[in-house]
Formats: C-alpha cells, structure tokens, sequence
C-alpha cells in the first residue's frame, strides 16, 4: 500500500504543469560596474526565446531615467534591436526590467544605454551566452520518468497476473 502512495505521488509530481516561466534564477552579467555617473548591476536569465534582463541602478536615479538593452549576436548576422525597460520599485531600490527575444543559442553582444535629461546618458556593452530554454541534461531524465513509471506499473500488472495464474500468493 505506501508503494502505491509513494508510486501515486512520484507520477502526480512528475505531470504536474510548470508554474513558472524559466527555470533557475537569473545570474549577474556585472554588479556595481561604474558607467559614467550611474553605478549599474546588471542580471539576465538568457534563454532563447524570451530573455529576461534586470538593471539595478544604485543610488536615487532621476524620476526621467529611461533604460534600454540592445542586443546583436557578436557574428553580426542580425542588426541590432533594442527593447526599452520598465521601472520597477522593489526592496527600497529601483530596478529596471525587460523582456529581450533572442532566436538561436549563440553569444550576444548587450548595450545597456541609460537616458536621461536631468542626469545625462550612459551606456556600457557586455557579452551573453543564450541557452536553450529548459533544464539542460536532465531534459531527458525528466520526460523519461513518465514512462519509466507507466512501465513499471505494467511490469507489477504482469507479475501479479502471473501469480495469480500459478496460484502463487
């Protein structure tokens, strides 16, 4: 009986539907870098397809600063697009936020540029690996284990069947 409760369980964990949009937490691309007047931390989680970006300005940026992130891939085979970011208040800091879209896996080439009229424009440049989307190598294990799980309950069908027949109890 607590093999099928923990057997239930496993299955029910495993085709359970994600909840959120990427897997693991963004990490730094750079931290306190000084760009011009602004000390900036930049974070990504650089999947291919959607792309988020969060820029951290220290201190009390202008209510008039406007970011944006451009992006190229380095071999130059696209043009450069750029996607403005949101101003958003969390934890006492302001922190910019944006959705980048990058269409293949491969190293990019980011432009964060700041704007503003009371404080003047910055902009620095960094570099990006976008990665597949998903779990890496255990992509496989995870969608391997429904199946594993049908099969087993198949194989204990089978061996009690099996018994049953022999008059084994």
């Amino acid at each position: 009986m607590r093999f099928r409760k923990g057997l239930l369980l496993l299955i029910v964990l495993v085709l359970a539907g994600k909840t959120s949009a990427h897997e693991g937490p963004p990490f730094p691309l750079f931290v306190d870098q000084k760009v011009e007047r602004y000390v900036v931390s930049v974070w990504t989680d650089p999947d291919v397809g959607t792309a988020l970006f969060f820029v951290i300005v220290n201190g009390e940026p202008s209510q008039d600063l406007s970011v944006r992130i451009g992006v190229q891939p380095v071999s130059g085979r696209l043009a450069e697009v750029f996607y403005p970011a949101e101003r958003e208040n969390v934890q006492g800091r302001v922190q910019y936020k944006s959705q980048v879209q990058f269409d293949a896996q491969e190293i990019w080439r980011v432009r964060v540029q700041l704007q503003s009229a009371q404080s003047g424009n910055a902009e620095t440049v960094a570099t990006v690996e976008a990665t597949p989307p998903g779990y890496g190598r255990w992509d496989l294990l995870i969608y391997l284990v429904p199946f594993l799980a049908v099969g087993l309950l198949w194989a204990v069908a089978m061996i009690r069947k099996l018994k049953q027949r022999t008059g084994d109890n």
